[in-house]
């Protein structure tokens, strides 16, 4: 497959281990990906995991501020005439002239099973709403998000204790599988295209921090969910005293509690047990400002956390 020629469009990490199965595979002529940005603490510029990978394959790289209206990399793309465009979570749309060009199509890897969790989160909705499975899809690219003819699955259990962040690297390795026998049919042409059922269409919006904060007046799986969801970001959270406390780790637990929501019933090594709408909660990872994330046991050693009050006050 080696005269099949790409040119790949990808920024995170997430991208990495399909472009480098798309170099072992196939021809890829050039990458493209999100300009260089500050980064960390410090605001130090830095360039994107997929850029890192070309540059050490010694692959083209272009980083237009917005593709669409650059008719520089526009034209390099012509020039290119690639059989296929692929892409994986790049960060731009494309425009219909971009569709255009590839012999083939353009095809992209999306974190969900489509026409499930169109959108930018898919990894961290499925969990945060409580899917017992999700997968991967890929699908031909059209103007719309995430709305073009899909061509191949691949299915992935979601295990009780699995976090947002555990889902991504099964997904992301899964991935890179996924495309590369996606490539191999369309040039063999035996895949078939399905349209998406637009009425089964849910949409996974942006994250942000504002939406972390614990609702401790929903039930303990609702509550577990969120948390596993929003981890490693933005991280549930919930007060303590005036202070933002982040939770990185729950356990469902099946016992009641006549307390109100947010209640902490009890302190101890296992973790910080709190009420829930249904029931009880075991907090078991948590961070203060200023600290690094620890278990409750080991914060519990040199710091005080009071029984009998109420979280998110």
């Amino acid at each position: 497959m080696k005269d099949t020629t790409i040119v790949f469009m990808g920024t995170p990490e997430f991208a990495v281990p399909s472009l480098k199965k798309l170099i072992e595979n196939y021809n890829v002529k050039a990458v493209f990906t999100q300009p260089d940005r500050p980064k960390g603490r410090g605001k130090k510029i830095s360039m994107s995991p997929v850029k890192e990978v070309a540059m050490e394959k010694d692959i083209a790289v272009y980083q237009p501020l917005k593709l669409k209206n650059d008719t520089e990399c526009i034209e390099k793309l012509k020039e290119i005439n690639p059989d296929f465009i692929i892409v994986v979570a790049f960060g731009q749309i494309l425009s219909k002239e971009v569709l255009q060009i590839p012999k083939i199509g353009c095809i992209n890897l999306h974190a969900s099973l489509l026409p499930k969790y169109r959108g930018a989160a898919p990894i961290n909705w499925a969990i945060v709403n409580g899917e017992k499975e999700t997968g991967n899809t890929t699908m031909f690219m059209d103007v719309g998000l995430d709305t073009g003819d899909m061509l191949l699955k691949s299915k992935v259990k979601i295990t009780d204790t699995m976090t947002a962040g555990e889902l991504h690297d099964i997904l992301m390795e899964d991935g890179a599988e996924l495309l590369s026998k996606t490539i191999d049919g369309l040039v063999s042409n035996d895949i078939e295209r399905i349209p998406q059922n637009t009425e089964k269409t849910i949409y996974a919006s942006m994250l942000n921090k504002k939406m972390a904060n614990i609702d401790w007046n929903k039930k303990s799986e609702e509550i577990n969910s969120f948390i596993r969801g929003l981890n490693p970001w933005p991280v549930a959270y919930t007060q303590y005293e005036n202070k933002i406390m982040k939770i990185y780790e729950s356990e469902i637990l099946n016992e009641k509690s006549s307390k109100k929501p947010g209640c902490i019933l009890k302190v101890s090594n296992d973790g910080i047990k709190v009420s829930t709408s249904d029931g009880s909660l075991l907090v078991k990872t948590i961070q203060f400002p200023g600290k690094r994330p620890m278990s409750v046991s080991d914060y519990i050693k040199g710091h005080n956390i009071k029984e009998e009050i109420l979280l998110g006050i």
